[in-house]
């Protein structure tokens, strides 16, 4: 699980970033050349708790990968900005499953911004812009081969050809109109002809909205106020005090807490973005639990016990003949696997059961 941080200079992204994986990459460089990159577990208090039961080795939460890129250069007469990048960056942004679009909210005098005033509608739009004509140029580029590789091959490899390029002539006319694919409802048949591409407005966008300190009670209209002008689908709007929540991880946590109430913050925005984060690119976590580790497996939500089979290993998946499951709930409630045996919560499922978000599951295969 990827997530590319993208962003306007002077946005804080890479304060953000920082935030996020508790790094000290160098910042303030108005959108600099260098590629972060770092590991952030998923916070999840149910790992907690099962380790107080079952008192493991280890604990292992599920983690998300994030990669702090910098941005684009303007578009301009026949060069698209996103182009431009240095090609490792490309392909980085590309091969993310996600996009975290840090937007600047915050005024600072003593960093002003480049555009001389600060507009977060402006900023979501204009990075968007350049992915959507990022879009449009490769789009653009593979029409022209297909108008000639079409007419080649056998007649299943021109029926896929005929398909692929109708699907991206669709696509190309909503990118024209200024729609990003992620709008388009394209069914999985159509998906599937355009999955080599890596579209990045194909992939789900978390917009950050960077504010200042004394703007965090009035952050809950401002995420209204965008989020409405910013009706996408498989997008979601939030804030964060990036400088605030940089403060509040280089302090113990006792100092923290005492910091939080004076500000008034009952929840770290920190962990809600990587919860979105999570949520953004549709997983759900089942858990495992036992006296070696207790573990949180991501799997899109809606897989089945043999996909959650197959996360932990290809061979429980291949000599799968149930899983043994139980909700996290009724489990904490009963306090022991056993205990919920007898009470008749651990249920026997099969290979098309759909796997619940905190279903804690013992999988018995043949080897």
């Amino acid at each position: 699980m990827q997530i590319a941080i993208v962003g306007l200079a002077g946005s804080g992204k890479t304060t953000v970033f920082n935030t996020l994986t508790r790094g000290h990459a160098e910042t303030g460089g108005y959108g600099g050349v260098t590629l972060n990159v770092g590991v952030v577990k998923v916070p999840d208090q149910r790992l907690d708790v099962l380790a107080g039961i079952f008192k493991p080795k280890k604990v292992i939460h599920a983690d998300v990968t994030y990669v702090d890129l910098p941005a684009p250069p303007p578009s301009t007469e026949g060069h698209v900005g996103t182009e431009e990048l240095p090609a490792d960056h490309l392909a980085r942004l590309r091969d993310s499953d996600a996009l975290l679009h840090v937007v600047r909210a915050f005024e600072d005098p003593a960093n002003p911004h480049p555009d001389g005033s600060v507009d977060p509608a402006r900023d979501l739009e204009r990075l968007d812009l350049e992915f959507l004509l990022a879009d449009l140029s490769m789009a653009d580029r593979r029409i022209e081969r297909l108008k000639t590789s079409a007419r080649h091959g056998n007649p299943a490899e021109r029926e896929a050809a005929e398909r692929e390029d109708a699907v991206l002539r669709r696509i190309h006319k909503g990118l024209e109109a200024g729609s990003p694919i992620r709008d388009l409802d394209l069914d999985p048949d159509d998906e599937k002809a355009i999955r080599g591409f890596r579209f990045l407005t194909q992939k789900p966008v978390l917009g950050l909205l960077n504010i200042g300190e004394g703007d965090l009670a009035a952050a809950p209209e401002l995420i209204g106020r965008i989020g409405a002008g910013y009706d996408h689908r498989h997008a979601m709007i939030e804030a964060l005090s990036a400088k605030i929540e940089m403060e509040l991880g280089e302090l113990e946590p006792d100092d923290a807490a005492v910091f939080m109430e004076e500000l008034g913050i009952t929840e770290s925005g920190l962990d809600r973005v990587i919860g979105l984060s999570y949520r953004l690119l549709g997983l759900i976590s089942f858990l495992t639990a036992g006296p070696d580790e207790v573990r949180a497996w991501p799997i899109p939500d809606g897989s089945n016990a043999v996909d959650a089979a197959g996360a932990i290993h290809t061979d429980l998946a291949r000599g799968f003949i149930r899983a043994e499951a139980v909700a996290y709930e009724d489990l904490v409630a009963l306090g022991s696997i056993a205990e919920a045996r007898k009470a008749g919560r651990l249920r026997s499922e099969g290979k098309i059961y759909r796997v619940r978000d905190g279903d804690v599951l013992e999988i018995l295969f043949s080897r």
